[in-house]
């Protein structure tokens, strides 16, 4: 990998340990159209992010996006993505893999004997994963967050 380059993902381990809880609102339903009376709404104990969000701690990671490459699939630069290598991949999961030594967010398209890692971009081709690629899976991807602010 070219070193003068900045890395296109980057990754962070899960805090197995954290004792950062967030408070959670329960009324049923959050409505997408009307809204549903306050009072219906209570609040819950806290709930941790971690077990609400990892399966299997042990090889779960987050990793960071930079770059537009799948914002077809919603995801932005900047966005974290909670990635489980645990998982076996299939045409409907999202992937990181690693291509030639760089880390990238695809999804893997299998068509005959040829492996496509299809961007969500329609400004970037798909890559043919050929004789001479070096190809890993990675990780599928699991979640991904959002900042919604501004």
């Amino acid at each position: 990998m070219d070193q003068t380059k900045k890395p296109v993902l980057e990754f962070f381990p899960i805090e197995q340990d954290s004792k950062l809880r967030v408070n959670i609102i329960e009324s049923g339903d959050v409505h997408a159209g009307f809204p549903s009376p306050v009072q219906d709404a209570y609040l819950r104990q806290p709930i941790d992010l971690n077990k609400e969000l990892v399966d299997h701690p042990a090889t779960t990671f987050i990793v960071r996006v930079a770059g537009d490459s799948m914002i077809d699939e919603g995801i932005d630069s900047g966005d974290l993505l909670l990635v489980d290598r645990s998982l076996y991949p299939s045409q409907k999961n999202l992937t990181i893999c690693m291509v030639d030594g760089e880390f990238c967010v695809k999804r893997i398209v299998q068509r005959g004997n040829k492996v496509l890692l299809k961007s969500g971009n329609r400004r970037y081709p798909p890559i043919e994963v050929g004789g001479n690629t070096e190809f890993t899976v990675w990780g599928v991807v699991t979640w991904v967050l959002k900042r919604k602010l501004g």
